[in-house]
């Protein structure tokens, strides 16, 4: 089936984004562990509906949404997006990280801090006519697509000071988050068990317990809620801004609907103890523009093979991928 994005691009009055808001539930059972952060643990909060928890953060959806459009296994990009623009990052002629797997995109430092200074200075060259006055959104969005299209949709910040003195940014188009409600504690624990030295006490030359031995008991907090719910934001007017022609915006919005519905349909393991999945059969439909449906997986693959091979033209490297070499 053809996807039709004409309720985002041909509508009386555009629609500036693109909400679902997907309700989720335990593969099994009723419990799940919800992100952690240091020095405080879950994010549990008030609202004026009750008590809430945040399950997954934006910055941690950013990563999984990226993951979908990678295959570990062969350290490369499924075959429906092939052609799509990404810098890989080799060392001694071996794969060792790209953009699509680096924390900071094109900022990562195994980009921009290698002795190999060839593609550090292609940057410099190709951004030197935003050096003066404000930087250009289109010119930049431009550069940042001819290397990494992903980018444009999870945000980069290129900080170096030798780049435009590290003025060179752009905010996520594309966000989202997992928050349960009314939620509940579920107190539990267990214990690791030594069976050889249950004491853990100097025995034989063996170490107490800060060296692993000895019974360690310990305690865990899981939560069960009324309702978890996955929100997706895709700033369509931010896409529209970006000014790369109809081909590429086009591109980056079945981008996006492709790494939301592959997510959806089996990447929502998030953690050992929180596996969720999509609660319910009905078709996801969006919140604004209202009625509009999340297209099914493989026609959204087929969608996209047509699409990056439009853009290909805008894309450097050889097929879309950038090669750097990086000398530590």
């Amino acid at each position: 089936m053809t996807v039709d994005l004409a309720p985002l691009f041909t509508n009386e009055t555009l629609p500036t984004r693109l909400l679902f808001e997907v309700e989720l539930k335990p593969v099994q059972g009723s419990r799940f562990q919800p992100t952690g952060f240091p020095d405080l643990g879950a994010a549990v909060y008030d609202t004026v509906e009750g008590t809430r928890l945040l399950v997954e953060s934006a910055q941690s959806m950013a990563n999984r949404l990226e993951s979908v459009c990678w295959e570990p296994s062969t350290n490369s990009l499924p075959e429906e997006l092939q052609g799509l623009s990404y810098v890989r990052v080799e060392q001694k002629g071996a794969y060792l990280t790209s953009t699509l797997t680096e924390a900071h995109r094109l900022n990562s430092p195994y980009i921009l801090e290698s002795k190999n200074k060839s593609f550090f200075e292609e940057l410099q060259q190709h951004t030197k006519e935003l050096e003066n006055g404000a930087i250009s959104r289109p010119k930049l969005a431009r550069l940042i697509l001819r290397y990494d299209a992903n980018a444009l949709l999870h945000g980069v910040f290129l900080a170096k000071k030798e780049l435009v003195g590290g003025r060179l940014r752009l905010e996520r188009a594309l966000s989202a988050f997992i928050e349960a409600e009314d939620v509940r504690v579920a107190a539990s624990g267990g214990v690791k068990n030594d069976h050889v030295n249950p004491k853990g006490g100097a025995k034989d030359g063996l170490g107490g317990a800060k060296e692993g031995f000895g019974n360690v008991p310990f305690q865990r907090d899981e939560y069960t809620a009324r309702r978890i719910v996955a929100y997706f934001n895709l700033d369509l007017e931010e896409i529209r801004g970006f000014g790369v022609g109809e081909e590429a915006e086009r591109m980056l919005v079945l981008l996006a609907l492709y790494k939301i519905r592959k997510l959806l349909d089996g990447r929502l393991r998030l953690r050992t103890a929180c596996d969720l999945e999509v609660a319910g059969d009905a078709p996801i439909t969006a919140k604004r523009p209202a009625g509009f449906k999340l297209p099914a997986l493989n026609d959204l693959r087929t969608a996209l093979r047509s699409a990056v091979k439009a853009c290909a033209s805008q894309f450097a490297g050889k097929d879309g991928v950038t090669v750097v070499e990086f000398q530590a």
